[in-house]
């Protein structure tokens, strides 16, 4: 079996937008955004949780320290991975994506629209859910532009320097497309009842018939995955 990467994270999310926007058009598209929002917000507040029992302050620092994923080797050989550069560190801290492997799969599928719409609110929800009263923008997206625009406001990191990942709280790929499966399953399940789970179903059939079934089966066995908590 492969490793899990970026790639196979973004094809599951990106399946949804598909099969949502095929069926329900407008409605569809309003609950591809609704799950990416739960998601990220369930992704944030597992961050908090081990900040807190950390007794760490729930700022943007420690918002960067204790963040889930780092590029996985895949993508780095692959030329995918994350890059870009700063802009300013202090008040705001604002970066400039210029790759990305999640803009790199949805521009591969062919849904540009759905990968701005994802990382519109994908940045915002995960900071929602880690410190409601953090602010982080993205007023741009590389899908119509030269590059992603991030603002987190008022971060105020030294010239510089970016907080490090704890490399404890780093989770694989596997747990984090499993994640992502089940919540958008869950989502348009709840919204669209016996419509929905075809779609669930078919986003799981789809993934299998491109990348294995053995991988598909890893995603099913993180269903009972309590995602809300540490």
């Amino acid at each position: 079996m492969k490793e899990f990467t970026e790639m196979h994270h973004a094809s599951i999310s990106g399946s949804f937008y598909l099969l949502l926007t095929e069926h329900f058009q407008s409605r569809g598209e309003a609950a591809f955004v609704h799950a990416t929002q739960r998601y990220a917000e369930q992704r944030g507040a597992r961050m908090a949780q081990r900040a807190i029992r950390d007794g760490m302050p729930l700022n943007f620092t420690t918002y960067r320290a204790y963040g889930e994923w780092v590029n996985t080797q895949s993508a780095k050989d692959e030329g995918c991975d994350n890059q870009g550069y700063v802009v300013s560190y202090s008040p705001d801290f604002v970066e400039h994506v210029t790759m990305c492997p999640w803009a790199a799969q949805f521009k591969e599928m062919g849904l540009e629209k759905g990968g701005t719409i994802y990382c519109t609110h994908l940045d915002n929800s995960v900071v929602r859910g880690f410190n409601p009263y953090l602010v982080y923008e993205v007023p741009q997206s590389m899908h119509e532009h030269d590059c992603c625009i991030q603002i987190a406001r008022d971060a105020n990191f030294e010239e510089g320097k970016i907080p490090k990942k704890h490399p404890e709280y780093l989770r694989t790929f596997d747990f984090h497309c499993g994640h992502v499966y089940k919540t958008f399953s869950s989502i348009t399940i709840a919204i669209f009842g016996t419509e929905g789970q075809l779609i669930a179903s078919e986003v799981l059939r789809r993934f299998a018939e491109k990348y294995g079934q053995d991988m598909a089966d890893v995603l099913v066995k993180y269903y009972d995955e309590d995602f809300d908590v540490i």
